[in-house]
C-alpha cells in the first residue's frame, strides 16, 4: 500500500479518547518489556474534563487509519505556560509539542507527524518539540536506550525503531534524559558515608519523613520547593495550583512516608526526595486491569509493598543552596536515608533516579558518586515547522 492509502482522523469526545488509549494499549501489548497500565488512568491523562493540564493547554488527537485499521496515533499540543518560557529552556514562544506517538510502519509515522504540524502551524507555532505525553511531567521523551527491561513506574517504553523513523523526518535531538540504576543494599563509598554522618552530627540540618497527616500542606511544601529549584531547568513549566492539588491526590495511595523526605535547615525546608515503590510490578501481574479480580492484589500490594524496586522521580533543592557543598550534603543525607528503610522495611534491592536532565552536572556527579549507572536514555527531538 502507498502513503495515498494512509488516512489520517482528528478523534475526540468520550469514543475518540478510547479509541486513541485503546491503540496506544494495542502498540504497547506488542512489546516484550511494556507494563499494561491502568487503562482508567490512561483515560483521564487525556481528557480536558479530568487533567488540569489542560487548563493551560489546547490540543488535538489524530489516528492513522489504512485498509479499515487503526495503525497509529499522535497528539498535537500547545501549553501556554510553556510558550512563556525563555527559548534558553527549549520552549518558548511559538513552540509546540508532539506526543503519545505510535506508527506500524514509516509511512505511517511520516503521515502522523506531518498531521501533527500542521495543526500546529495552523495554531501559529513555528516549532515542534516531542514526543511528550501531554505534560513535560507525565511522559517526556522517546526511549532510545534502555528497551531491554521493563519501565518503572511512571515511565514510557518505546520500540528502538522509532528513533530512526521521526529523525528521518527531519528532526534533531534537543534534550537528552538519562535515568540511573542504583544497587541499593550495598552501602555507598566511605566518603559518601563520612558526609551522611557530618550532617546527621550538624544540629542545624534535619532530615525528616513526609507526613501523610497533614498531607496537603506537606504537597504544597515539596512543589513549593521544586518550582522554586527547577525554574531555570531546561523545559521547566511550573505546577499551577490545580495541578498540585491534583498530583497531591493521585499520589497519595502510593507514597510511603519513610521513602519521602523533606531537609530542613534551621527549621525551614529547603529541599526534598521523592519515593515511589515500583507499581508496575503488581500492574504486570494483573495485565493492567482492576476487574475482575485485579483491585485484590492491587489494594493489597497498596497496603503492603513488599521486596520492590523503587523510583526517585523528583527531588530538589533551593536555588539559594545551589552549587553549595550543603545542597549536596541534604541530597546524599535524604538518599542514605531511603536506601535504609527501603532495604529494611520493603525489601528493596534496586532503584532508579531520575529521569535527569543531561546537561544537570550537579545531579550527575550525585548519581555517580553512590555509584549508580545509566541504565535509560529518552530523547526530546525538535524540528521547525
Amino acid at each position: 500500500m502507498s502513503a495515498s492509502d494512509i488516512g489520517i482522523e482528528p478523534v475526540s469526545g468520550k469514543q475518540g479518547r478510547a479509541r486513541f488509549v485503546d491503540l496506544g494499549r494495542a502498540f504497547a501489548a506488542r512489546e516484550p518489556h511494556a507494563v499494561p497500565q491502568l487503562r482508567s488512568e490512561q483515560l483521564e491523562l487525556v481528557n480536558p474534563d479530568k487533567n488540569p493540564f489542560f487548563g493551560h493547554a489546547s490540543h488535538q488527537l489524530f489516528v492513522a487509519t489504512r485498509g479499515g485499521r487503526d495503525v497509529g496515533r499522535i497528539s498535537a499540543h500547545i501549553d501556554r505556560l510553556a510558550l512563556e518560557l525563555p527559548p534558553e529552556q527549549g520552549m518558548g514562544l511559538g513552540t509546540g509539542m508532539f506526543g503519545y506517538f505510535d506508527a506500524e510502519d514509516e509511512g505511517v509515522a511520516r503521515a502522523l507527524l506531518a498531521a501533527a504540524e500542521q495543526w500546529l502551524r495552523e495554531q501559529g507555532m513555528t516549532h515542534v518539540l516531542g514526543p511528550i505525553s501531554m505534560s513535560i511531567w507525565e511522559e517526556p521523551g522517546l526511549l532510545v536506550k534502555g528497551q531491554d527491561h521493563a519501565p518503572m513506574i511512571m515511565m514510557g517504553h518505546h520500540p528502538a525503531h522509532y528513533a530512526a523513523w521521526i529523525e528521518a523526518a527531519g528532526y534533531t535531538l534537543a534534550k537528552t534524559l538519562l535515568t540511573y540504576d542504583l544497587e541499593v543494599t550495598k552501602e555507598f563509598p566511605p566518603l559518601i558515608r563520612r558526609i551522611v554522618q557530618s550532617g546527621e552530627r550538624n544540629e542545624r540540618i534535619r532530615i525528616r519523613y513526609v507526613d501523610k497527616s497533614r498531607w496537603d500542606a506537606e504537597v504544597q511544601i515539596v512543589l513549593g520547593i521544586l518550582n522554586d529549584a527547577w525554574s531555570k531547568n531546561w523545559g521547566f513549566v511550573p505546577f499551577t495550583p490545580d495541578e498540585i492539588a491534583y498530583a497531591g491526590k493521585k499520589l497519595k495511595p502510593i507514597i510511603r512516608e519513610n521513602l519521602n523526605m523533606i531537609a530542613e535547615l534551621d527549621g525551614r525546608p529547603v529541599a526534598f526526595m521523592l519515593t515511589f515503590p515500583d507499581v508496575n510490578g503488581v500492574l504486570k501481574r494483573i495485565d493492567g486491569k482492576l476487574l475482575p479480580f485485579g483491585w485484590v492484589r492491587m489494594l493489597r500490594w497498596l497496603r503492603r509493598p513488599a521486596n520492590v524496586d523503587m523510583r526517585v522521580p523528583l527531588m530538589g533543592v533551593l536555588k539559594e543552596l545551589h552549587n553549595s557543598r550543603l545542597a549536596s550534603q541534604l541530597a546524599f543525607m535524604m538518599i542514605e536515608h531511603i536506601r535504609r528503610n527501603a532495604v529494611a522495611e520493603y525489601g528493596t534491592r534496586r532503584a532508579e533516579i531520575g529521569w535527569v536532565l543531561d546537561d544537570n552536572q550537579g545531579m550527575m556527579a550525585i548519581a555517580d558518586a553512590i555509584g549508580s549507572a545509566v541504565n535509560r536514555e529518552y530523547a526530546i527531538y525538535r524540528k521547525p515547522l
